[in-house]
């Protein structure tokens, strides 16, 4: 059996069940076809709770035995051994390196294919053109990102020399059973980090915004659509106990993630139970036109949950209007509302159906190892 690593940050980001989702369904897809998956991931720090949420996460999906956290230095800390993990690498045909989470060592040089994954189009290419900054995704054979514009003429984001292969987030369709038809009135959710721990990002002449500031701009809505309730999952930091109070006071329902999506069971069970999904992008995927598609959305669209989501510049199949909807001014996003408002059954059949035709993980992964000539 063909054997492909995939190396992420999962005890990195502890109690995060969203952030799990996105490094799962890479290796559950890869199962799915065949590969003898291995999950790896470097821990910075002593991060005692990561490694216990690792373990969890490991024990609950069946990775015990394939899957390893090492050290800074390579040590073991918890799955296989640090001698295991290097076997499977340098048997491994593909490593799908998440974020560059390896940046180097023997883990990243065995396998016969190292494709770097790009989750954050625009800060990606700008960090990796920028002298200035200690980053590259240098030393992959392919580069794939979830920015499907990224490269082409309808993105202003520089691909700085590099061929990067869009690809759709995969989701594994049977860890996503479609949920009962949502029934008003509806409850529009989302799993969000008000503020972003990166910096503006130069797009043309402007710096662009992030997230928050683009939640600011669309503040009113849950009092443009009185007849639906809003609720955000949301990290918020104290500091931003102003942004905290301008959005109850607009009407908006506050989580905290850590209680309604902690786990990757918690977050689908959080998605499963809401009625559709609102959303807002990062001000760089948005300026870039980069056609970024979310992780968090195909789980929301999996589980038969419409989407109204912040318009990145996605291809016109991806945002026809039924099941997933997009919007960039906020008297737009009130009318998406309301078109899913007036019709909930038929937008979830919709989304269901597009998760269906474009996100299925045997599709996705399937072209993608095509495209970049790995077979199973």
């Amino acid at each position: 059996m063909p054997v492909a690593i995939v190396a992420g940050a999962l005890a990195n980001k502890p109690r995060s069940g969203g952030e799990a989702w996105v490094r799962l369904s890479w290796v559950l897809g890869l199962r799915r076809l065949g590969f003898d998956v291995v999950f790896v991931e470097r821990l910075a720090g002593d991060h005692a709770d990561g490694q216990r949420y690792f373990e969890e996460v490991a024990a609950e999906f069946r990775l015990a035995e394939s899957s390893g956290l090492i050290d800074a230095n390579g040590r073991s800390r918890a799955g296989m051994s640090e001698v295991a993990l290097r076997e499977a690498a340098t048997g491994a045909e593909v490593i799908f390196n998440i974020s560059g989470h390896l940046d180097d060592g023997p883990l990243l040089a065995g396998p016969r294919h190292r494709a770097y994954v790009d989750l954050d189009p625009g800060f990606t290419q700008a960090w990796h053109s920028d002298p200035a900054i200690p980053f590259s995704v240098g030393g992959h054979d392919s580069y794939v990102t979830v920015g499907l514009n990224v490269g082409t003429v309808a993105s202003s984001i520089p691909a700085g020399g590099i061929e990067w292969i869009p690809t759709l987030p995969p989701v594994v369709l049977d860890q996503w059973s479609p949920a009962p038809a949502p029934e008003v009135p509806l409850r529009f959710t989302t799993v969000a980090t008000w503020r972003s721990p990166y910096g503006k990002v130069q797009v043309g002449d402007r710096l662009a915004g992030l997230k928050h500031h683009e939640f600011r701009r669309f503040l009113q809505l849950p009092e443009r659509v009185p007849e639906a309730t809003f609720e955000l999952a949301l990290d918020i930091h104290e500091g931003d106990r102003a942004d905290r109070e301008s959005l109850l006071g607009h009407g908006w329902k506050l989580v905290s993630p850590l209680e309604a999506a902690a786990s990757p069971g918690a977050f689908r069970s959080y998605l499963r139970g809401s009625d559709a999904e609102f959303s807002v992008a990062q001000g760089v995927y948005v300026e870039g036109r980069t056609g970024w598609f979310s992780d968090r959305t195909a789980a929301y669209l999996a589980s038969g949950r419409p989407a109204l989501v912040q318009d990145t510049g996605l291809p016109g199949q991806l945002s026809s209007g039924e099941g997933l909807l997009a919007y960039s001014r906020p008297e737009e996003a009130a009318a998406a509302a309301r078109r899913i408002i007036a019709d909930p059954a038929a937008h979830a059949t919709a989304a269901r159906q597009m998760a269906e035709e474009h996100l299925d993980s045997d599709r996705v992964l399937g072209r993608l190892l095509e495209r970049i000539g790995v077979h199973g």
